[in-house]
């Protein structure tokens, strides 16, 4: 059987204000073909279908449509909701769903039930675990102890395998959490007001693969434990991760093999930095003017309309830092301390200097200093 292990689509998430929904298809269409080219048996769909609990109509569109293009390769589907998923909006219909080999697992306690697709070895158990939060599924089992995560995938896992052990055959599960031995980036967002709730990977023992998402970029955790991270790239900080997904084999023993395919990247990231000059006229550059850019100034004094100035080379450029290459410290005394003994021309100057990174007055500019303080020396006196 072969398994194309997939997360985190985030339909309706912009990047940097901007609509992804066009460049999220072309990703899933390019998916569509890996399927098709692979003959993929299942797709595994490991949480955050949506980017929000609300979906626009938009967002249902693309999923409604990548679904029926997965329907005509022939393979099945196997998703589960995640944090940023409602599970009751995803879930809405997923019985009739399920009758075409679209399975949709949002329920609390869903994953109690596997869905079990034969191939020619026997029967392969997909065990959908949907996100669990410990506030909100506790009052369901008044025995246990469900405070955090890893004690609430802990139940999860005890009765997939208590399940397991029922039944011949080989097994999937698909869960959305973080997983001991990754690092979130800027992203994934804090699933409890404490911060990151990690879940140990020996939790997940038990299954053939286990199929992750909650995690942006790829990560191995073991041979049989992976995150494929998300389709497209989301912030700045993905620029350099790849995007993809894992191909999964199996066969009569269990995991035969996993194999990276690569997804196409609508848009590529970058970081730029240099001087505003430079970037908006350097030849150099010229291989970025499609890209999504990120602006780092280097200029000692930040420039004005820097960012009119770069959209005009670069038109997908979205963000902007001035990080001047010489910063002056301001150094141990107060700023009181500083100017007690100054004329007031000189701590005009000085706060001139300190803000424009140690660039001084010109000639002009000290000479307009003067001028005014010495047409208006009431106002000047601080």
């Amino acid at each position: 059987m072969k398994i194309l292990h997939t997360s985190d689509w985030h339909i309706g998430r912009t990047f940097q204000t901007h609509s992804t929904l066009d460049h999220l298809q072309t990703v899933l269409d390019a998916l569509v073909e890996v399927v098709r080219e692979h003959e993929v048996d299942v797709v595994a769909v490991a949480g955050d279908i949506f980017d929000s609990a609300t979906p626009s109509a938009d967002a249902y569109a693309l999923l409604s449509g990548t679904l029926a293009k997965l329907h005509a390769t022939g393979a099945r589907v196997v998703m589960t909701s995640g944090n940023h998923d409602s599970a009751t909006r995803l879930g809405f219909q997923s019985e009739w769903t399920g009758l075409a080999g679209i399975h949709v697992v949002t329920g609390f306690d869903q994953y109690r039930t596997p869905i079990t697709i034969d191939d020619e070895y026997g029967p392969v158990h997909f065990y959908g675990i949907p996100f669990l939060e410990p506030a909100l599924i506790r009052h369901h089992y008044p025995d246990e102890l469900l405070k955090t995560h890893e004690q609430a995938l802990g139940l999860a896992m005890r009765q997939v395998r208590d399940d397991l052990a029922e039944r011949d055959g080989r097994s999937v599960v698909l869960s959305h959490c973080f997983a001991a031995g990754v690092t979130a980036s800027d992203v994934e967002r804090d699933i409890s007001a404490g911060g990151l709730d990690l879940v140990p990977a020996s939790v997940f023992d038990g299954p053939d693969y286990v199929a992750l998402g909650h995690i942006h970029g790829r990560a191995i955790l073991s041979e049989r434990m992976r995150y494929s991270g998300a389709p497209l790239h989301y912030s700045f900080a993905e620029a350099d991760k790849p995007r993809g997904a894992w191909l999964v084999e199996l066969d009569a023993g269990g995991l035969a093999g996993v194999e990276w395919v690569d997804l196409p990247v609508p848009r590529r990231l970058r970081v730029l930095t240099g001087e505003l000059l430079e970037l908006a006229h350097k030849d150099e550059f010229l291989a970025f003017e499609n890209d999504w850019v990120a602006a780092v100034l280097t200029d000692q004094v930040r420039p004005l309309d820097g960012m009119r100035i770069l959209q005009k080379r670069f038109p997908h450029c979205v963000a902007l830092e001035h990080r001047p290459a010489i910063s002056m410290s301001a150094g141990p005394s107060t700023y009181s301390d500083r100017v007690a003994h100054k004329s007031d021309p000189e701590i005009v100057a000085g706060f001139l200097e300190f803000v424009r990174n140690g660039v001084g007055l010109t000639d002009f500019e000290r000479e307009l200093v003067a001028d005014v303080l010495g047409q208006n020396p009431e106002g000047a006196a601080g």
